[in-house]
């Protein structure tokens, strides 16, 4: 485990979140003496160079696929999957290159399925081992199981950012069927673990976390900016937009912030008597992290988010609603964090076994 590797890390780029937690993967990988690459779009790597600063980042963007105001998100990759395989099997290609340029050891894929190669280690990380599909398409869901299962093959590992028993956060996404021999829990991975100071909320100020890819994340603005200023409410709206500075401005009773670097965010998160988010799931692991709940917003159309929000509404961990229904919405409710104690621990020893694993 002491032998330095070079280790490439390649996030989803369908939004923020696949990268944002990919980042206390490569600070703790760089604690243990490794040498750390990133591999993205230049969006994305602006982001890595301010939270991960002294690794090696290079251009490896991947295939986007734009969303819709009216087609939920299963529809419009069922639609383009022939040009996503394409570009599946065009990174996987140009993987090999990378591999060969930087005489790169290990290869961690968060949820690009085409960066696996039989001649080093890799490892692919995700909290979807089960595809949601809507109730009539709810058949697809088995064979989606099988396709899943067949890639993670494909790879030396598959890390789970969750943990095993009653305190998962995903449900039946990564639970609930047999699991390839590879498989490994390693425990929610956030970038706001490790210890803070308690801050006191500051009485009915409500902070929102925009996150997703558009038209979705400026329809939800728009929606709440409307909601905040007709009741007269205290707001912040973190907008999920990294840069080389965070800028702000305030509207009204809202101030906006680009994207405040992690301690002011976290201060600006326990300082709020409620928060609102999507549902997505490194948003989930982050406010867990902390010890706090949320109003969750799932993004309409998205399964996994639809699912998420309503399997931890009826554990009692976090409160949800409809996109749709939100104008409905008179009072924002806050919610008592009642999460189980201990996933933050128990999640810190996980990734220390998974990486022991890994480095040996």
């Amino acid at each position: 485990m002491n032998e330095k590797k070079n280790i490439l890390i390649c996030p989803l780029e369908w939004g923020l979140g696949h990268a944002g937690r990919m980042v206390p993967f490569a600070k703790r990988l760089q604690q243990l003496n490794q040498n750390i690459f990133f591999g993205s779009d230049e969006e994305y790597l602006s982001f890595f160079r301010s939270e991960v600063p002294g690794a090696t980042y290079i251009h490896f963007p991947e295939f986007r696929i734009n969303y819709s105001r009216y087609l939920p998100q299963y529809i419009l990759i069922l639609l383009k999957s022939p040009l996503l395989l394409y570009h599946i099997i065009l990174e996987h290609y140009r993987l090999k290159r990378i591999i060969r340029d930087n005489f790169i050891d290990i290869v961690i894929s968060d949820s690009r399925i085409g960066l696996w190669n039989s001649r080093i280690k890799t490892v692919l990380i995700t909290h979807q081992l089960r595809i949601q599909f809507p109730g009539s398409f709810r058949f697809f869901e088995f064979i989606g199981v099988q396709i899943v299962r067949s890639i993670i093959k494909k790879y030396t590992f598959c890390f789970i950012p969750d943990l095993g028993g009653e305190m998962n956060v995903s449900g039946k996404l990564s639970h609930s069927f047999k699991m390839s021999g590879n498989t490994r829990y390693i425990g929610i991975l956030s970038r706001f673990s490790g210890n803070s100071p308690d801050y006191k909320p500051i009485s009915g100020r409500c902070t929102v976390i925009l996150s997703g890819p558009e038209p979705q994340r400026s329809i939800l603005k728009q929606k709440l900016t409307r909601k905040f200023i007709s009741l007269g409410m205290p707001a912040v709206i973190l907008e999920g937009k990294p840069g080389k500075v965070c800028e702000s401005f305030s509207l009204n009773n809202i101030v906006y912030y680009s994207h405040p670097e992690v301690n002011e965010t976290i201060k600006l998160l326990k300082e709020s008597e409620t928060i609102i988010a999507r549902s997505g799931y490194t948003t989930i692991m982050e406010l867990i992290s902390i010890g706090r709940s949320a109003l969750l917003i799932p993004t309409p159309g998205q399964t996994e988010q639809e699912y998420l929000a309503k399997y931890l509404s009826d554990r009692g961990w976090f409160s949800s609603v409809a996109q749709k229904k939100l104008d409905e919405i008179t009072i924002i409710p806050s919610t008592p964090a009642i999460m189980p104690a201990g996933i933050v621990e128990e999640s810190r020893k996980l990734l220390e076994m998974a990486l022991v694993e890994l480095l040996e």
